[in-house]
């Protein structure tokens, strides 16, 4: 920011300005919650899942779910197979809700685009140099840019984590709000990569951050790095929603995703949803599950013997 500062300052005033600011909306924050205290509370929530293990909310799961696919190996023959498979979902279970959304790399948006018959389902494109975000802002934009051109109708992006660890604020907020301007009405999800991010602090102040800078969601993890989503991170995450809904009156979604693995895995996230931040966001609209083998697992529960649709 401080490059186009025109009021003679030199940009440094104008630039610690930018910093007090974000150090600011941290402060209106209480962010210092330790990992043990993190880890009781969630024991605690633990305790209440199997009570939400039930034939209704694991449809309501699988409705939730971004259906994925981030291979190496992916292409447009893959993917177009990938798609028809939602397409061919609705006739198949009519009386199961289908999937949210798929969730592909930037350069597959147009072949979903073109072949997804389901209106219900978006485009999830994830983009801005993912899995790690490194890359020049002027990629990240172009990529974000051409994917909604292609027919994105979400994209999710990475939190510039090693600006965030070193402390540059401004850095990583200006780089999305840009991204959310550029994303216009469509949804930002924004992956704070929480495995990389070390303390229940870290997460907290990421969320804030990313939140008060235009994400729609915020989402654990690309899955690509060790470990992926965790109970903790997602506690936290749901708090912060909570207190940042409270102060502004914005409802952000939540996503978590990487190493969900098991139908009770999603029985965790749905009842740390449940808990902490109530009924209004037990739908898609603002929970969403990245993953891909979910899927069948769910669908095997739901209709009560082994099936491998997906």
């Amino acid at each position: 920011m401080s490059e186009n500062c025109n009021c003679g300052c030199g940009g440094h005033t104008h630039h610690a300005e930018e910093e007090s600011k974000y150090e600011f909306v941290l402060s209106e924050y209480n962010a210092a919650e330790s990992n043990e205290a993190v880890a009781a509370k969630v024991k605690k929530i633990e305790e209440k899942v199997e009570e939400n293990n039930t034939l209704e909310v694991k449809k309501l799961l699988f409705s939730c779910i971004d259906l994925t696919t981030l291979k190496c190996t992916d292409s447009e023959e893959s993917v177009l197979e990938f798609t028809e498979k939602v397409n061919e979902f609705d006739e198949k279970y009519p009386d199961i809700k289908n999937v949210a959304a798929i969730c592909v790399y930037p350069n597959f948006a147009k072949i979903v685009s073109q072949s997804l018959e389901v209106e219900s389902v978006g485009i999830a494109c994830v983009s801005g140099g993912f899995p790690s975000s490194q890359t020049f802002q002027e990629i990240k934009i172009a990529e974000t840019a051409m994917a909604i051109h292609e027919g994105a109708t979400e994209i999710d992006i990475v939190l510039s984590v090693g600006k965030f660890l070193s402390g540059d604020y401004e850095g990583v907020c200006d780089e999305i709000q840009e991204l959310k301007s550029v994303c216009g009405d469509k949804h930002l999800k924004v992956i704070l990569e929480t495995g990389a991010l070390n303390s229940a602090e870290n997460i907290k102040k990421a969320s804030i951050l990313s939140m008060y800078s235009g994400a729609d969601f915020i989402k654990t993890s690309t899955g690509k790095e060790s470990p992926a989503a965790t109970p903790e991170a997602a506690y936290v995450m749901c708090c912060t929603i909570k207190e940042y809904y409270a102060k502004t009156g914005r409802k952000i979604g939540f996503k978590p995703a990487g190493g969900i693995n098991t139908v009770k895995d999603a029985l965790v996230y749905y009842t740390i949803v449940k808990e902490v931040l109530g009924e209004e966001w037990l739908n898609n609209k603002y929970f969403r599950l990245g993953t891909s083998r979910l899927a069948n697992l769910l669908l095997s529960d739901i209709i009560g013997e082994e099936i491998k649709f997906f």
